[in-house]
């Protein structure tokens, strides 16, 4: 099936095809660093990434969203719930008054996706909380409001859960986030939680945001690996991290987008679709992509993160026909090639 008989795999389809091969990017990249570097290094990759994040996207989604006029407790706990659930996560809300509003990622967790919850220390997770739930307050201009975090899926519970309370002090940069296992959060009836205007957010809408929450992730996180490890360090790490992801998301891509054959032509067909659903333009020359616009790293140094960002399709490439590679020219073009000096039995 080409592109041009499935007008879908351009719109919602190729957005969630996009969506999950960076999503499994992001975790792959986190694994690697545990592995690779110890959990030290893995804890400030996502303290760090976590803490970017927030400090981009955290005030403009609250007036997004329409909830800047609302008590900071609340809006804190209703911009994780709308926010994430664009972003393809399971998660729940339950206010129990203005200063005190409960979030819930309930299981199976986005975050850290399939066995991979396995391998995540604490540490590691809790930098996620660090980085952003605790500095909400700050961000609000509000000092006396924290994060309470009640369970955590990698300590074994069901779900990662806590709420946003406005203390009746301001508090220090330690008491930002709080632990408290022995409380529970509330029973949550689905029929309770807020949705989304279908008309504003249709699913086209809602498959791009999921696309854009994902794509978010790496758009910070491989400038963010190049700075913590150095140029060629990070650039190594995420290269080999960025293959293997290709290579293990080939069925799930090529499924969602009902593409079938090993041949260059079909490849180049789903290289094009997930560019255009990347929101990248690209002009179709013969067998060449000409790319005019690149979404991710619009306005970056270019050179390195090309290098690495190119590494899951390449992986794509290997799953679909290891004796074909990926061309890519300094004018952004792109081509599907024999390997040369490959002999087929």
């Amino acid at each position: 099936m080409t592109s041009s008989e499935n007008t879908d795999v351009g719109g919602s389809q190729g957005a969630l095809a996009v969506a999950q091969l960076y999503h499994s990017w992001l975790i792959g990249l986190v694994l690697s660093l545990i592995v690779g570097k110890g959990p030290k290094i893995a804890s400030d990759f996502v303290f760090r990434l976590f803490r970017r994040q927030h400090l981009q996207k955290f005030l403009p989604g609250l007036q997004k969203l329409g909830l800047d006029g609302l008590p900071h407790a609340v809006a804190a706990a209703k911009y994780h719930y709308f926010s994430n659930q664009l972003g393809g996560v399971r998660v729940e809300y339950y206010e129990e008054h203005d200063r005190k509003a409960w979030i819930r990622y309930p299981p199976p967790r986005w975050i850290w996706a399939g066995p991979a919850i396995c391998a995540i220390p604490k540490e590691v997770n809790y930098s996620m909380l660090h980085g952003w739930h605790a500095y909400n307050g700050i961000s609000l201009n509000n000092p006396k409001l924290g994060f309470v975090c009640t369970k955590a899926t990698v300590d074994g519970d069901a779900g990662l859960e806590g709420y946003y309370f406005e203390y009746e002090h301001e508090l220090n940069k330690e008491e930002r986030l709080r632990f408290a296992p022995d409380e529970s959060c509330p029973y949550i009836d689905p029929e309770t939680l807020p949705h989304l205007n279908e008309e504003t957010w249709p699913e086209v809408r809602k498959a791009k945001a999921c696309r854009n929450y994902a794509m978010e992730y790496i758009r910070v996180g491989l400038p963010l690996l190049l700075d913590l490890l150095g140029s060629d360090e990070g650039k190594r790490i995420g290269n080999i991290c960025g293959l293997q992801i290709g290579m293990q998301c080939y069925d799930d891509v090529f499924h969602r987008l009902g593409m079938t054959g090993n041949d260059a032509i079909t490849f180049m067909e789903v290289f094009e679709v997930l560019l255009r659903a990347s929101g990248d333009i690209v002009v179709r020359k013969n067998n060449a992509l000409e790319r005019h616009s690149w979404r991710l790293f619009a306005s970056a140094n270019q050179g390195t993160l090309v290098d690495i960002w190119r590494a899951p399709f390449v992986g794509l490439l290997l799953a679909h026909n290891r004796f074909l590679e990926l061309r890519h020219d300094e004018e952004d073009r792109f081509s599907v090639c024999e390997k040369p000096n490959q002999t087929v039995a």
